[in-house]
């Protein structure tokens, strides 16, 4: 077990989010956030354009500091720890950026191996062996000299997938991962999210307004609101989009009724 969880105290949600307010420039996107994320879960931040989905991503990873409120992890608070706790704390969370974020002119294997040479001790031969192993978990062995231009845009997703995992992160954040991705990518991408989350353990926090993956993997989501500045949502998106008596939330989730199937994690990869 990594040091995020095993320092933290037994039995407190994998993210828990206190009171927060988002804002640039003096300006408030988003106040009063309160929400708890579950060890283990797959876990949706959703809301149409401009809601904010990004803003509370970048102040749930570290890249912004939130104006008022807390951010804690396996209930340790992160805004409160000192830098050298703060970067510790980082290393066990991992990031899969909407582009992949890839250095074009780094192999795939150079990629993974990033996070590994800045963060731990191990020699090359040991990074280049768990890289690979990396790569390989996300469907990529064999293309470890590759280029990302060398490679689809599905492909460039896994690879980013494969160095946000190369420091067995115990929460691993999405930004929209399905962006640009066909319908066919798009699910064999939900479906390797789901049997990373079986297999290693992990939390996922997943930005996306894409209702396909929303009622095919969501354990739960959020939904956020612009005119509200807060969440106006909480819950099972299946069970959200037929009883929720806020008529946003309904016509959010009501878009496109094919969307809405399979009805549960396990139905997507069957």
């Amino acid at each position: 077990m990594n040091d995020l969880t095993s320092n933290s105290i037994p039995d407190r949600p994998a993210l828990e989010v206190a009171g927060l307010q988002c804002g640039y420039d003096g300006k408030v996107l988003l106040k009063n956030l309160n929400f708890q994320v579950r060890r283990g879960e797959i876990f949706f931040i959703i809301g149409g354009s401009g809601c904010g989905k990004s803003t509370l991503l970048r102040h749930l990873v570290g890249l912004r500091t939130p104006t008022a409120g807390t951010v804690s992890f396996f209930g340790e608070s992160f805004n409160v720890s000192d830098a050298d706790r703060q970067r510790e704390m980082l290393k066990r969370i991992g990031v899969l950026y909407q582009g992949g974020a890839l250095w074009s002119s780094l192999t795939l294997m150079e990629n993974v191996m990033l996070p590994l040479e800045e963060y731990t001790p191990l020699s090359a031969p040991e990074r280049q062996e768990l890289a690979a192993m990396k790569l390989a978990q996300v469907g990529l062995s064999g293309y470890e000299g590759y280029f990302p231009d060398e490679i689809s845009g599905g492909m460039k997703k896994r690879a980013g997938l494969a160095r946000a995992l190369a420091l067995d992160p115990a929460i691993v954040f999405f930004d929209e991962p399905s962006a640009g991705l066909d319908p066919l990518s798009s699910r064999k991408l939900d479906e390797l999210i789901v049997n990373l989350r079986d297999l290693l353990g992990m939390t996922c926090v997943v930005v996306s307004h894409e209702l396909a993956s929303i009622f095919a993997i969501a354990d739960r989501v959020i939904m956020l609101d612009k005119t509200a500045k807060g969440v106006i949502a909480d819950g099972d998106p299946r069970v959200l989009v037929k009883s929720s008596t806020d008529p946003r939330v309904r016509e959010f989730l009501g878009r496109g009724e094919d969307a809405h199937q399979p009805t549960s994690p396990s139905a997507a990869l069957a």
